[in-house]
């Protein structure tokens, strides 16, 4: 598999975390619980790092949110979770930030919008604020510009500048280019203020795909830091999913992005961590990352009148996912393990030997058995109830001989069959 190129970034360290350049890109989440409860925030922040969320951003909006801070960050290093903490700020970040200085050194990273930071003089001023406590604190930035609430005297300005020419440019093209110069001039502003180029990441998000695209493609033209990627707003379930895969897979197949989030309105009482589990198979079935063992099933058809399959491909994955935690620490590599449930013999065998490890279980009409294959080879053939538990079981089996530490590349021995 050829994969993309990857645009040259400075990279920028968040706690322990490395954003751009050569590292892998990142995948971040946000919580959506009142930072001020800060028990119903760490539980939250808990369970998205559980599912592989590698930063979380909370929201600081009050001095009472602004005030637990520093308790969730004990709370969450005693519980053992070290994910970095992002502070999400709008309108009064210059006051909490210093007003509340144990808040400002809890957070690894400041998130600042500079869309309303401030109006006219203050805008400059307010901004200058922040950026100065993340230099005192040793902190990164995020400078992250939504064209939601984009700066409308910058907006203006471009427009008026535009009504001028001779050959103006439509509204939407000018509303990109105020985008990308609010990320860019703020940048360039934190940097004569004495913030390191190698401590700011840039995002420019838009809710639509085609716009989001072209402002990136200019945007990882025009500079060198390091790109979050996200589509605001992206909405509920699969319209969610599909408008943010298809953005930001784009961008990503052209080597831009450094980091991502997948913003998804959740169901009622929904999971949150969803938008996790949605950004790491992002990035899996793109080749660039691995973060699980991928099963591979047939979507079904006249031949597969049985759910049996279905029923198999499901369990086995939610099992693979589950153990996950586990098998991370103890078997290095498994994340790359490819399995395949398939449910006729049209497809079965052939998907089921470029597997890992497949099953190819019967389909209308045929014989009541299912063949297993290891690395390319048929091993047993299983019948009966028990179908699912003694292939749950092969599964088990072969993770822990083929990716015990030193042991790799070994293989499954094959079974005569």
């Amino acid at each position: 598999m050829t994969l993309p190129r990857r645009r040259r970034s400075r990279q920028v360290r968040v706690g322990r975390v490395l954003i751009g350049g050569d590292a892998p890109v990142v995948v971040q989440s946000m919580t959506n619980t009142d930072t001020e409860d800060a028990a119903s925030t760490v539980r939250q922040v808990e369970a998205l790092a559980r599912a592989g969320s590698e930063l979380v951003r909370i929201t600081v909006n009050t001095p009472e949110a602004a005030a637990r801070v520093q308790e969730i960050r004990e709370r969450l290093d005693a519980a053992g979770c070290d994910v970095p903490l992002i502070g999400d700020f709008h309108f009064n970040g210059h006051k909490l930030l210093t007003q509340y200085p144990d808040c400002a050194r809890a957070l690894a990273k400041y998130r600042i919008n500079p869309g309303n930071v401030g109006r006219g003089m203050k805008r400059d001023e307010q901004f200058a604020t922040m950026i100065e406590c993340a230099i005192r604190h040793g902190k990164p930035v995020r400078i992250g510009v939504n064209w939601g609430s984009l700066d409308p005297e910058l907006l203006a300005r471009l427009m008026d500048e535009n009504a001028s020419l001779a050959e103006p440019k439509d509204a939407p093209e000018v509303m990109r280019e105020a985008v990308i110069r609010s990320a860019i001039d703020s940048a360039r502003q934190a940097e004569e203020l004495g913030l390191a180029a190698d401590r700011i990441i840039l995002s420019c998000k838009m809710s639509q795909v085609q716009d989001l695209i072209a402002v990136y493609r200019d945007l990882a033209g025009r500079c060198e830091y390091a790109l979050h990627l996200g589509l605001t707003e992206a909405g509920m379930g699969s319209k969610g999913i599909v408008a943010s895969a298809a953005a930001m897979g784009v961008l990503l197949q052209e080597g831009i992005g450094d980091t991502i989030r997948v913003s998804l309105t959740p169901e009622p009482n929904g999971d949150r961590a969803r938008e996790v589990q949605v950004a790491q198979e992002l990035l899996q079935t793109m080749g660039l990352r691995a973060f699980s063992p991928m099963v591979s099933a047939c979507p079904g058809c006249g031949r597969t009148t049985s759910t049996v399959f279905q029923e198999l491909a499901q369990k086995i994955e939610a099992s693979l996912r589950a153990k996950m935690g586990e098998w991370r620490m103890r078997y290095p590599g498994v994340e790359g393990l490819r399995v395949a449930v398939m449910g006729c013999v049209v497809n079965g065998p052939g998907e089921s030997k470029h597997a890992d490890i497949g099953i190819s279980l019967p389909g209308t009409n045929e014989l009541p058995v299912a063949p297993v294959y290891v690395d390319g080879r048929k091993t047993v053939t299983l019948k009966g109830e028990r179908i699912a538990e003694e292939f749950e079981a092969i599964v088990d089996e072969y993770v822990a001989r083929r990716y015990a530490p030193g042991e790799a590349k070994k293989k499954i021995p094959i079974k005569a069959v």
